[in-house]
This record gives C-alpha cells, sequence and structure tokens, in this order.
C-alpha cells in the first residue's frame, strides 16, 4: 500500500503573491511622516530571513515591532490578501477540495490572516500552522506569542517534529525555512516556488523549482485545472518586441526566451512566437516547428512568413496589417487569449471563433481539413468512449474545420490517441 501524502505549503509568497506583513505595514503606516523608510526596513528583514541571512525569530520581532497595526488594520489587510492569492492556486481550488486531509498551510505569518484567506480554498483550519499577535484591550498589536514553534529559528522544522507525520511530505515555499525542512530530512522533497519571486540562494538548493503549482500537481500527475503547465511551454520572442508586449506573456506564465533570429535549437520545441514588425522566418525551418501553435505578428506578416504553411501546419496566425500603435498589446493578448480559450477572432488564417471560458472541463481542439464527416467520427469516438459533452462548438473556412469540444473532467487517454488517428486530421491538443 502506498504511504500518504502530505502537502507542506507556505503561504507567504507561495499561495499569496505577496508578503503579508509588507502589505500590513503599507496599511498601518500609510499616515507615518517616515513611512517609506520603515518599508524598507521591513522588506529588509523579510528578505534578510527568506535568503537565511538572519535569524526568523529576529526578523520577526523587528517587523512586528515596527507594524504599529490594530485590529482594524488586519481587516483592511485580510480584503487586500484575497485579491491575491497566486493565479496557480486560485484556479486549482478543486485539488484542495479532494485532498482536504493533505493539505497543510504552513508559514511563519500569523492565523489572523492566513486562516480567512486559505479557508475560501477548502484548507481545513486544524491544517493551518501559523504564529499568532497578542493584542492590547484597544486592538493594537503588541506582540505575539513566543512559545509558539513557528515564532523560533528553524520553527518548521521543530512543528514537524513535534507532528510526527507519517508518510511522504512534500514542501512548497519560496524562502530558507522551507528549504530547511528539506535539509533536516523530514519531506522528500523541496519544491522551489518562483511564481511571485526566485530567490536564487534557494532555487539552488531546490529538488525542483516549479514556476507554477500546476507545475508541482503535473510532476506529481495529481488532479490539476490545466492538463499542461504553462511555464513548459516554450514562447520564441524576436527582434524589436516591445516591453509591454514581453510582460505581457511573461505575466500569463509561458516560458519566455527573446532573440535576434529563429536560433536552431529552438526549432523542434518552440510553442509560441511572437515577431517584431519586418522580421522573417524561414519556410523550411517553420515545416520544422512541429510543436508551434500560434505566432503574433507585430505588424503585416505579408510575405514574412508563409500563412498556407501556418494553415497546412495548424499555426494560427494573428498580426495587425495596417500598424495600429496598439498592436504590441493587441497581437499578444490575441495570441493568449489563443493559448487559454483557443479563441481565433481575428486571425489571419483561421476560422474565426470566439470561445467562453469554461469551469470543471476540459477543452479539446481538433484541427482538420475541411472534408465531410469529420464531426461525425469525432462524436463517434465519443460516444464510444462514453464522454460526456459539455459544450461543443466548430467553425469552417474553405480548407480548415475547426473544432472545439469541451468534456467533463473523467475521460481515458485512449481518446486522444482515438481522436489524433482520424483521417485529415492537422493537430489535436487538450487546452486544459
Amino acid at each position: 500500500m502506498p504511504k500518504k501524502a502530505y502537502y507542506i505549503i507556505d503561504f507567504d509568497s507561495t499561495f499569496t503573491q505577496v508578503e503579508a506583513l509588507d502589505e500590513l505595514a503599507r496599511i498601518s503606516l500609510s499616515k507615518h511622516p517616515n513611512k517609506e523608510a520603515i518599508f524598507q526596513q521591513i522588506e529588509d528583514y523579510t528578505n534578510m530571513a527568506m535568503e537565511g541571512k538572519l535569524s526568523f525569530s529576529e526578523s520577526l520581532a523587528q517587523r512586528v515591532k515596527l507594524l504599529e497595526a490594530t485590529e482594524e488594520h488586519l481587516k483592511q489587510l485580510v480584503t487586500r490578501l484575497k485579491k491575491k492569492v497566486s493565479a496557480s492556486f486560485s484556479r486549482n481550488t478543486a485539488f484542495f477540495k479532494k485532498h482536504a486531509d493533505e493539505v497543510l498551510i504552513v508559514s511563519g505569518g500569523f492565523k489572523e490572516f492566513i486562516t480567512p484567506v486559505v479557508s475560501q480554498y477548502h484548507i481545513r483550519k486544524e491544517n493551518i500552522f501559523a504564529n499568532t499577535f497578542v493584542m492590547d484591550e484597544d486592538g493594537k498589536i503588541v506582540d505575539y506569542d513566543h512559545n509558539n514553534p513557528l515564532s523560533q529559528e528553524g520553527g518548521k522544522v521543530l512543528l514537524m517534529k513535534e507532528m510526527q507525520l507519517e508518510g511522504d511530505l512534500y514542501g512548497i515555499g519560496d524562502g530558507y525555512s522551507d528549504f530547511q525542512l528539506r535539509e533536516s530530512g523530514l519531506i522528500k522533497k523541496f519544491y522551489a516556488f518562483t511564481e511571485n519571486i526566485a530567490r536564487e540562494s534557494i532555487v539552488a538548493k531546490a529538488d525542483h523549482i516549479t514556476p507554477s503549482f500546476d507545475e508541482f500537481l503535473y510532476v506529481n500527475n495529481l488532479p490539476r485545472a490545466i492538463s499542461y503547465p504553462k511555464n513548459r511551454i516554450l514562447c520564441l520572442v524576436i527582434g524589436n518586441v516591445p516591453k509591454e508586449s514581453i510582460e505581457l506573456l511573461k505575466k500569463d506564465g509561458f516560458s519566455i526566451r527573446h532573440k535576434t533570429s529563429f536560433e536552431e535549437k529552438y526549432v523542434a520545441d518552440v510553442g509560441m512566437m511572437l515577431l517584431a514588425d519586418g522580421e522573417k522566418i524561414d519556410n523550411e525551418k517553420l515545416e520544422r516547428a512541429v510543436k508551434l501553435k500560434t505566432i503574433g505578428y507585430l505588424g503585416n506578416s505579408k510575405n514574412r512568413l508563409s500563412a498556407s504553411i501556418c494553415t497546412q501546419m495548424g499555426i494560427v496566425i494573428f498580426d495587425d496589417p495596417k500598424n495600429n500603435p496598439r498592436n504590441q498589446s493587441f497581437v499578444p493578448k490575441r495570441v493568449i487569449d489563443f493559448m487559454n480559450k483557443g479563441t481565433t477572432y481575428l486571425s489571419l488564417n483561421f476560422p474565426n471563433l470566439q470561445l467562453p471560458a469554461i469551469d470543471k472541463s476540459h477543452r479539446l481542439i481538433h484541427i482538420h481539413e475541411n472534408v465531410p464527416g469529420i464531426m461525425a467520427q469525432i462524436n463517434t469516438i465519443f460516444a464510444k468512449h462514453q464522454i460526456n459533452i459539455v459544450g461543443q462548438f466548430l467553425m469552417t473556412n474553405a480548407t480548415l474545420g475547426y473544432a472545439i469540444t469541451d468534456i467533463n473532467a473523467e475521460y481515458d487517454k485512449q481518446l486522444f490517441k482515438s481522436l489524433k488517428k482520424i483521417a485529415h486530421t492537422i493537430k489535436f491538443r487538450v487546452l486544459y
């Protein structure tokens, strides 16, 4: 019988995008005349502890002393933190619901703001381990419970030793205190979470770097909202592309490489491309880019890349033949929308189809030559595999058929092999 697995998850800069005490300071000290200098002090104490340059207990004591916070400030903080949950944690609520017994939040932060944030994600209050504040009769934070092991240096190690959990333990976090669990031998693997911040000293010591929670779920073959993590999709940016365009793609979680040309080493693996106006793609390289799904071109792509080859390979092109000044955001957003939802609206070479986002389903994209009978074959395969279809969309042009099928979460992987084998299929993929 396999060992029970436990998932030990950090809060600050992991479950949420920010450091909560830093945010609390910005609320409580908003009218302080020296607020900027104090903010910097608090941030410095945070980073020194996270990088292992200062003991956690000393860092915590200094930060709490500087806060000048009250209960009212905590309420404001909770409201802010609920809007700052890391995107990859937010979209995987179903995982937390299914694994409520095995998920533990272990943090050097404070229950007063952690509990109301993570409880929304089916995480049990008894599985939340954090510090607690001490307040005076006026509701002002004056101290914290020094007897809590999490307030001490190596607190996470002390706590886990006390708990004596039996099974395989996996740690997910961004800081030194998370690595200490691995160093102590109490957890099986440490995953450095880099969606919000990557601390070089911690990343270098990790068993695995996980740029998103999707990546952690993927490598451990656990239930997840999207079938393939975006951080594994290589997006090649070529030429003098505006910073704004690149930031849009980075923010959405794709793995970006910015180059001056289409280097040979990327041909086999590139999944997306964004090209500056004037850049060209060689036909021979384009034909070998078998994983390429979409190209964004910041200008008129005519005579710069072959639309016919792209169509034959199932590659969707978005360009801006009128050179609109807004294309630096317009084109990347179209590319992102295609990758996230399958939307081909305003594409150069595909049937134009606008698609809604879906929840608790998988979206399958089937691109095929526009010949009679393919939809019948697709639906026959779904029926054979007893698949429940949630929604289905089809758009065609003279040469292409673009079929989108949303199915319920349960499916047999043999289904995908059968869909790929349909005659005249150009490209098939699972969107999420």
